[in-house]
């Protein structure tokens, strides 16, 4: 198990050891852990004397973006982006945080990009007490995500450009890609934009108007991304069905030139085969121009058998 702890005073911070963080008087005390194993139960039910319902919150394997009262506090869940290697289905990382009135205890279990930023600003003295710091905390959540959501509609505007029968096993991967990806994010950002407005609005005297209306901001950047994530997967989708339309299409051209060819080859098979036949009999056969005969026969059937092809339109696209 590792952490970090700080203490804020009169707008002060100072990095504390866990143990000595606990019990102290301060606008705000963060205590931060980073485990995956057992020991960070042990520790918020022992040092810390955490409730068995807030050591479950903040250590549970799978979580979801939310937000509960307890007491006087919350349980807050959110989900941001991670340095560490995720999975296409749990694309975003968590922090799993229980705030009250002068103290913050979070928890993750992979890194969380946004944590750096937030120690830099609790370290430059603009995060004063638990308000602002999960107010921070959203924001620079929301701010990486947004222009990776971007990127994923402008790499579907590009797959939109592109669309040629040529390159649609390429763009149908890149655009199975993209739509993989927005489905995971919007999984986790639908309900991070309820967590967050619910947050906004809960009645805790901890939260300040202005670290209200930064949440409420988060609030809604999270549902415009939610919003543009549900649009990419429909394009998606869209532009997949496309793809496959093209595919089929270029599918029934090859056949249609290969039904043509086996219809130019029947009548010539027929005579070929008719002529070639080891019996008495057949009409000139003897004669000294009879191959050339037969081969200009099959070059005028031929000629004529396409042409009729040509003059249906069969070749149009």
């Amino acid at each position: 198990m590792s952490g970090f702890a700080y203490l804020v005073r009169s707008g002060k911070a100072e990095e504390v050891p866990l143990k000595q963080a606990l019990g102290q008087k301060a606008d705000l005390t963060w205590i931060h852990l980073t485990t995956n194993d057992e020991r960070a139960k042990a520790w918020l039910g022992g040092s810390a004397e955490l409730s068995p319902y807030l050591i479950e919150a903040l250590t549970a394997v799978e979580t979801r973006p939310r937000c509960d009262a307890v007491g006087a506090g919350a349980v807050i869940n959110l989900r941001g982006l991670s340095s560490e290697e995720m999975v296409a289905s749990d694309p975003l990382a968590s922090i799993r945080m229980y705030a009250l009135e002068g103290q913050v205890f979070s928890v993750t279990r992979k890194h969380l990009n946004a944590i750096p930023i937030v120690r830099a600003a609790i370290e430059a003295g603009t995060i004063l007490d638990p308000g602002d710091l999960i107010a921070a905390l959203a924001q620079a959540i929301t701010e990486e995500l947004d222009p990776v959501v971007a990127d994923l509609g402008d790499s579907l505007d590009d797959c939109e450009e592109k669309i040629v029968t040529s390159r649609a096993f390429e763009l149908r991967r890149l655009v199975n890609q993209a739509r993989v990806q927005a489905i995971g994010y919007r999984r986790f950002l639908v309900p991070q934009r309820a967590a967050l407005e619910k947050l906004a609005n809960l009645g805790a005297g901890w939260l300040g108007e202005d670290d209200r209306l930064h949440l409420a901001a988060a609030a809604d950047r999270a549902a415009r991304m939610a919003e543009e994530l549900e649009s990419i997967r429909e394009r998606a989708a869209l532009i997949h069905e496309t793809l496959t339309d093209l595919r089929a299409e270029q599918i029934d051209q090859r056949s249609l030139i290969v039904a043509v060819v086996a219809m130019v080859f029947l009548p010539l098979t027929f005579i070929t085969g008719l002529l070639g036949m080891n019996v008495a009999g057949i009409p000139f056969a003897h004669e000294q121009w009879a191959f050339w005969g037969v081969f200009w026969l099959c070059v005028v059937l031929g000629v004529a058998v396409g042409a009729y092809f040509i003059a249906r339109h069969w070749f149009e696209r």
